[in-house]
């Protein structure tokens, strides 16, 4: 009998995304006997209710580049608000409606995601390195398997977002597409796909033609490339092989058909060592 394949799909929540036919063809996987965990993003619609609730996004640059939201409890109020609410349970409808036995969770949620919360940040501000200490983020370092593995082996599909919860017992804003990377690896996932609002890693950001099809897990090139928001799904991407999941794939959300696509490779592969 052939083990069913493990596929983790992040979808990020970027401008001009259309969930739509992902969630279509995550439909068509789980009828094939596929079993699917969905982390979703939702920056973008976080942007424009914080907007409208008269508290503006924030957003912090770490000395090495990477690009994160600052976040202060009101911050991870709204988060939560469009996140764990209005994002989450929107899919979760929608699979339903897809004939798909979905299950909507926050990180917090059975504390299915936990991490330590970081008792200091270095940001970059008018060119100097400042020291940021009451910000509510950290990293995913524990996954519980053994209940996403109960939910899968009942036929249930998960459907994740942050936050997650710190060993305080917390909320912390965690990064989604590392996140992902972990419930991979913690799950023996066949195959991670990270989909967003570009094709892939770029030489050069504003030429979609400049695509790196294929990179290593370390691989030095792509990750000179990676800039912005990118060098965080190049990490995720990275922590995924070396964390034993078999594939991972870099690749556009707004193809007719994303997920076939990137499966096919269209975007930047990461392969992971021959078993």
């Amino acid at each position: 009998m052939t083990t069913p394949r493990t596929i983790v799909i992040k979808i990020g929540g970027g401008e001009g995304i259309d969930l739509e036919p992902a969630l279509n063809e995550i439909a068509s996987l789980v009828r094939d006997g596929a079993r699917v965990v969905l982390v979703h993003g939702g920056s973008h619609e976080t942007n424009i209710v914080s907007e409208q609730l008269g508290h503006p996004p924030a957003f912090i640059t770490s000395p090495s580049g990477h690009t994160s939201r600052r976040t202060n409890r009101k911050t991870l109020e709204i988060f939560e608000m469009v996140y764990c609410g209005k994002i989450n349970k929107s899919v979760v409808e929608r699979l339903h409606q897809l004939g798909v036995d979905a299950v909507g969770l926050s990180g917090i949620d059975g504390g299915l995601w936990r991490g330590a919360r970081k008792d200091a940040i270095r940001a970059v501000e008018d060119g100097r390195t400042v020291i940021i200490r009451d910000d509510l983020t950290g990293r995913v370092e524990h996954v519980d398997g053994v209940f996403l593995n109960m939910l899968l082996d009942h036929a249930r599909t998960p459907v994740l977002c942050p936050p997650a919860l710190s060993a305080d017992n917390e909320a912390i804003n965690v990064d989604a597409d590392r996140a992902a990377a972990i419930t991979a690896s913690a799950l023996g996932a066949d195959e991670l796909l990270l989909l967003s609002n570009v094709p892939g890693v770029l030489r050069d950001p504003s030429d979609p033609s400049s695509l790196i099809a294929t990179a290593g897990a370390s691989d030095e090139v792509v990750r000179a490339a990676a800039k912005g928001r990118m060098k965080n799904k190049v990490l995720a991407a990275e922590e995924a092989i070396t964390g034993g999941v078999g594939r991972v794939v870099i690749a556009s959300a707004n193809a007719d058909t994303p997920i076939a696509s990137a499966r096919t490779g269209a975007g930047t592969v990461f392969e992971g060592a021959p078993a």
